[in-house]
């Protein structure tokens, strides 16, 4: 369990909170660059680590990141002109670019020298991967951004995908890097979704700790002379990948992918989750059909959503359309679409869970290394140190991979396959 004091340390994360101060030494995803796609286009509100904001593409193609309220009389920047390098505010005229400069103050005398000294807040943002990303820590020690292998792979070999979640980002993280639920929540025994999985419900986990965080091994005996090994890996703070190359068949992928989240807290209870899916080989790209199969497997499809909205149809409102009679045919939760499957649980455990009333298991291993690194980071930010994870080339290296070996096959022979080439 997690003491009350260490569970605050890490669910809350406005602003001046140790687990806020420590999300925002890392750069962090706000907006799929396909909601921005306009220069000069209308700007979006962003909600990010508890602060409201806005954003918009300005003339040069470039994406800004202000306080969402004009510094003369508040009033709201969504409602802006977004034209020529700046977000002019429709009460007065004022007009502010992306770095926070006043560039024009038509309400004031030509020549006022206001407006020098007006700024509004502004963050720095990077676009990369189909991701606009955004650092809202200390400028002296922002560091490079992030250049996670999907990031990096080719447009035709990525797909990100984003899903609101009306919880904190906590559980959305520990379900990610739980592998032992796999065989029972996602369990289907029409389809054998999760057969591997299903054949041995207790895992055993290897957690090996990182500079960018960890990678753990979970093996799995499904046979006399066999066993099936899934390297997870965990990126700080909040990024899990997983692997996707066996099916559940025992068979490999016509497509080998690497899947994986990355929890994004907008504010202490609600949380967006960045659904990246990747090839990892040149000669196989990602095609139309396989991801409209992939989304809708997931639960993610286009009509898997309130229109405009990324929060699924299948919510708390109508209890996540739990079907009882296809729960005793064999589809272990009775809820259609894993990532679903997923939220109905994390979402179900309330806004933010009590961790001192749990009792952990062997098969939590994964799961308490990745608190204690995370209450490690918050120490560290609040020392003045670097946390553990924030430079590039630190994370840069992480793949996943799974595969069937026999048990005599060395660890390191695998582990070979889970370093990143893209």
């Amino acid at each position: 369990m997690l003491r009350v004091e260490d569970n605050e340390r890490l669910v809350r994360v406005g602003p001046g909170t140790p687990g806020g101060e420590m999300m925002r030494r890392y750069w962090q995803p706000f907006l799929l660059s396909s909601e921005l796609a306009e220069a000069d286009g209308a700007p979006i509100r962003v909600r990010l680590l508890g602060e409201d904001l806005i954003a918009y593409r300005d003339t040069n193609n470039e994406i800004g990141l202000l306080d969402a309220f004009c510094p003369h009389r508040r009033a709201p920047l969504f409602f802006g002109r977004n034209e020529e390098c700046g977000l002019r505010c429709v009460y007065h005229g004022w007009k502010f670019d992306r770095n926070g400069d006043c560039t024009d103050m038509p309400s004031e005398p030509a020549g006022t020298p206001l407006q020098a000294r007006v700024k509004i807040k502004a963050y720095p943002t990077y676009e990369a991967g189909g991701v606009i990303f955004a650092y809202l820590g200390p400028k002296e020690q922002m560091p490079p951004p992030p250049a996670y292998e999907w990031m990096r792979a080719p447009a035709t070999h990525r797909h990100v995908s984003k899903t609101l979640q009306h919880s904190n980002y906590l559980q959305g993280l520990e379900g990610g890097l739980d592998t032992a639920h796999v065989g029972f929540l996602h369990k289907d025994d029409r389809n054998a979704v999760t057969r591997l999985s299903a054949l041995d419900t207790t895992p055993r986990l290897d957690v090996e700790v990182t500079d960018y965080g960890y990678y753990y091994v979970s093996h799995r005996r499904i046979a006399e002379d066999e066993k099936y090994i899934r390297i997870y890996q965990y990126v700080m703070p909040a990024q899990q990948m997983r692997p996707s190359v066996i099916s559940s068949y025992g068979k490999k992928q016509d497509v080998p992918t690497i899947d994986g989240h990355i929890w994004v807290p907008i504010d202490d209870e609600h949380t967006f989750v960045y659904n990246i899916i990747y090839s990892y080989d040149e000669n196989v790209p990602l095609t139309e059909e396989f991801l409209t199969e992939e989304e809708a497997f997931f639960g993610r499809a286009s009509t898997d959503y309130i229109p405009g909205t990324f929060r699924l149809k299948q919510n708390a409102s109508n209890d996540y359309l739990v079907d009882r009679a296809l729960q005793k045919q064999g589809n272990f939760s009775g809820i259609v679409g894993v990532n679903t499957q997923d939220m109905a649980l994390q979402e179900g455990m309330g806004a933010i869970v009590d961790r001192s009333k749990e009792f952990l298991g062997t098969t939590d291993r994964a799961i308490v290394t990745m608190r204690r690194l995370m209450l490690e980071a918050v120490k560290t930010v609040e020392e003045g140190g670097q946390p553990r994870g924030v430079l590039p080339d630190q994370h840069a290296v992480a793949r996943a991979y799974d595969d069937i070996v026999r048990p005599e096959v060395p660890l390191e022979k695998l582990l070979e396959e889970a370093v990143a080439k893209w």
